[in-house]
């Protein structure tokens, strides 16, 4: 894996935000952050680390109309596409828009972390989303507890992150300091160090969470709820 040129992957992380400020998305996005590699100034990176914070449409979204409306999108989408949930988990007008999109998980229901990852990444960029509705800060602390739990460190959420863009703000600093390498951050297991395990876990779970990374290819995309 030869990853991507440090400047193509910030001019990458600028064409997402472009993408979700421009395009209707398949759920209200709140947040854009870049975490892990591309924020230690690395280059090239070897892949792109990428977490939305979205919102969790609940009986669907108000734009998509009356609940008729969204009961008819649901059985449409079911008899074309035989995927379940649209409307409902993700906006209906949003598939009606980008049909080509719609992604659904293993049970058949539209799965909103597969669709946006979809409709803002390529197939075969070397590219990970993390999708989930909790803010990235919220999400390191509940990811470290699951992963600590479960002695699976695969989970944790690399912690070293930086905020580009929220409710409809960019952050031209951060885009300008992670295209000048000019963020300070510590190593993963300094980090980890840093909310709360000790220097022997840490360094287990830098490990093994850096393995994991380097097994993977093309686009990845992981989804959770809060």
């Amino acid at each position: 894996m030869t990853g991507i040129d440090r400047s193509d992957a910030v001019d990458r992380l600028e064409a997402i935000v472009d993408t979700v400020e421009r395009d209707r998305m398949p759920v209200p996005v709140r947040e854009v952050w870049a975490f892990g590699d591309v924020a230690l100034g690395l280059d090239p990176v070897e892949r792109l680390d990428v977490y939305v914070t979205k919102d969790v449409l609940l009986g669907g979204d108000a734009s998509d109309g009356d609940e008729p409306e969204r009961e008819g999108a649901t059985a449409a989408f079911r008899d074309s596409h035989g995927i379940e949930g649209v409307g409902k988990s993700v906006r209906a007008d949003w598939a009606r828009e980008y049909p080509e999109h719609l992604r659904a998980n293993a049970a058949g229901h539209a799965a909103p972390e597969k669709c946006l990852a979809a409709h803002l990444l390529g197939e075969d960029e070397p590219v990970h989303l993390e999708v989930c509705n909790a803010s990235f800060e919220d999400n390191v602390t509940q990811r470290l507890r699951g992963a600590r739990l479960r002695e699976d460190y695969t989970q944790l959420l690399d912690p070293r992150g930086v905020c580009l863009w929220v409710d409809g703000v960019r952050s031209d600093e951060a885009f300008r300091k992670l295209r000048d390498s000019e963020l300070a951050l510590p190593t993963l297991s300094a980090a980890l160090e840093m909310l709360g395990m000790d220097d022997e876990e840490a360094t287990t779970a830098a490990r093994e969470l850096h393995a994991w990374r380097s097994e993977q290819d093309g686009v990845t995309v992981r989804g959770d709820v809060v």
